[in-house]
Order: structure tokens, then sequence, then C-alpha cells
């Protein structure tokens, strides 16, 4: 099968950072379903794991956490899916990625793909999808349909993870939205994904609060540059807050005693956390994203494609990974095809 794939950690200016290889294709386990890969998308994981893991000596390692495909075969123990079946999902970060003609995904972590969706603009949305959910009813306990009286303030929310977060909180609670981006095309992005306010990330966000009127939000996400803002984070929310992570600041860059005073706890949130260690409650990332796919289907959230970069290809995603690691990107970059 075709697949992209790299052999050491690399820049992605490097030709060899990113390669088109030929590789045997994989049998599915017990739970597993082989996947016909249709459309991927490209998120930071992608780039982190390809500057920082070392594969095997002599062994190709395969990015790629976000898949739209079809079923060509199940396990002898998969129930919930049969040949035919058009997926999606997100994968897990032990098991090779999905650059790749043919995937092996667990059953218990993948979905009916939205039907009112094309295989590019589905793939935008499995990884960052989980991660929102997550974030906002797993880790900061929100309730649905609850929290009228308090605000959630996303820091980044024209990534990723911020461009279906919000469209999440505005449509499953009753929180007041308050995004931040720093340039007029992201701000744009974020007002039309449904946020009440958006505030300017290139100035101290606490004075950008503080001078649009708005009350100290009780939820925090910050979903980037977390070690740039944490003490405007620390300075805004509120006593008894709840703040939440996704990023990696560098050690020592944070001061977690900083929010001692105010009582906020601070919850992380990894996407991989359910499958890395094969948890009791594994399928819920099955539930919820069928349930994600209902409310695309329903109206009630959009895709996040941002940029479509053509078929799935070293060249392609060496672009893809280039612009991500730019800063610049805004919503999530698909590829489809091979």
């Amino acid at each position: 099968m075709k697949a992209i794939a790299y052999r050491k950690p690399l820049p992605i200016s490097d030709p060899q950072s990113l390669q088109d290889v030929t590789l045997p294709e994989p049998v599915p386990g017990e739970r597993d379903l082989l996947v016909a890969v249709k459309a991927v998308s490209v998120n930071p994981v992608d780039a982190k794991v390809r500057i920082r893991s070392h594969p095997p000596e002599g062994r190709w390692a395969i990015l790629g956490w976000d898949a739209v495909g079809t079923v060509q075969a199940v396990g002898e123990k998969v129930t919930l899916f049969r040949p035919g079946d058009r997926v999606w999902y997100a994968g897990a970060i032990d098991r090779p990625g999905a650059n790749a003609e043919y995937h092996l995904v667990d059953e218990r972590i993948a979905a009916i793909a939205p039907t009112s969706l094309g295989d590019a603009q589905a793939a935008a949305l499995p990884l960052t999808a989980i991660t929102a959910w997550e974030m906002l009813f797993d880790r900061l306990g929100i309730e649905r349909g609850g929290d009228g009286n308090h605000s959630l303030l996303i820091v980044g929310a024209a990534g990723g993870v911020g461009s279906i977060m919000v469209q999440l909180a505005r449509r499953l609670t009753r929180l007041t939205v308050i995004g931040t981006a720093s340039r007029p095309e992201t701000t744009e992005w974020v007002r039309s994904l449904g946020a009440h306010h958006v505030v300017d990330h290139a100035r101290p966000i606490a004075e950008e609060l503080r001078r649009a009127g708005l009350a100290a939000p009780k939820y925090v996400a910050s979903l980037n540059q977390t070690e740039h803002h944490f003490p405007d984070i620390v300075e805004l929310i509120a006593p008894q807050g709840r703040l939440g992570l996704i990023d990696d600041p560098p050690s020592g860059a944070i001061d977690i005693g900083a929010l001692k005073r105010k009582s906020v706890s601070l919850h992380w949130e990894l996407m991989f956390t359910r499958s890395l260690f094969a948890t009791v409650d594994l399928i819920e990332q099955h539930k919820l994203l069928a349930e994600v796919a209902r409310l695309v289907d329903a109206g009630e959230l959009r895709t996040t494609l941002g940029e479509h970069f053509g078929r799935i290809d070293a060249a392609n995603l060496r672009r893809a990974h280039a612009f991500l690691e730019s800063g610049k990107a805004r919503g999530k970059i698909v590829l489809e095809g091979f």
C-alpha cells in the first residue's frame, strides 16, 4: 500500500522529513477495522511527533490522526461495523497513523461519518471534536444545557480545537462564549462560528476583557501559547474557576501555585488517554463521535475545514506541516485521495 512516513526527526524543509513509501497492508486484530482511507487532516500532534519521536532503526513511522474512510474488513470480535461502512475517527497515538491507503483502528473509537459532509469536510473534525468535547464535558465538568450564569474563555479560538469548541459550547451549553483571535480574518472566523465576543490575544487578555466590559470567566480553555498567556489567565479567571490546557508549556514556564489564591483547578486534556490506557470507558469516544455526526447532519455543527491541500502524498503533507508550524492556519488543513 502507499504510505507517507519518516525514519528520523528532521525539519519539515528536508525532503526526507516525510517520504512516499510502499508498505505491507495491515491485518486487523480482533477489535479492529481495516479502513480504506479517503481523506485525512493535519494536527499539531503530527508535527510534534515528527519532531520528537525516533522510530526503531530501519523502521518507517506513519503519522496522521484524523481520517475518513470505508471499512474493508473487520476483526473477529467487531460488532459495531461491517464492510462498506463509511467511518470517521482520530485513531490511537501508539499505533501507526492514517497517512496510508489502509489503516487499522479499534472499533470503539470510530463512528459512522456524517452523511451530510464530503470526505474532506468530515476529516477536519474527529480529533478536535473529541478534544473539545472531552475538555468541556469530561475535564471542566460543564453540564450540557447548563451554566447560563457563567462564561467560557477560549484562548486560541480560531485553531482546529477552538473552532469546534466554540460551536459545541454555543450549541450545547448556555455559557457566554468568548474567543480570542489576533487578525481580522481569524476574528471574523470565530464570530461566524458562534462566539458571543472575540478579544485580541496579541494584547494582554485581562485588559481586553475589562475594556469589553466582560465579567471574569468561570471556565478558561487555553489551547496554545499557555506559557505566554498564563499570567493574564491567573488575573482574569473567576475565583473557584476551572482552567483547562491541551498544549505543552515548557517545563517551569507556568507557576501553577499562582492558581492557589483563587482556588482555581487545573485540568489537562489529551484525547489519546483513553486509547493509550485502554480505559474501561474507551467506547465513550465512539459515542461522542456518533453524537457529533448527528449534530452535523442536523445542521447544528459545521465543518472546520480551513485549507484543502490536495491529494495525500509526501509533498503535500510537508507543505501542510510547514503551514501548520507557521502558526497562521485557520481551522483545519485537509488532504484527500491517493
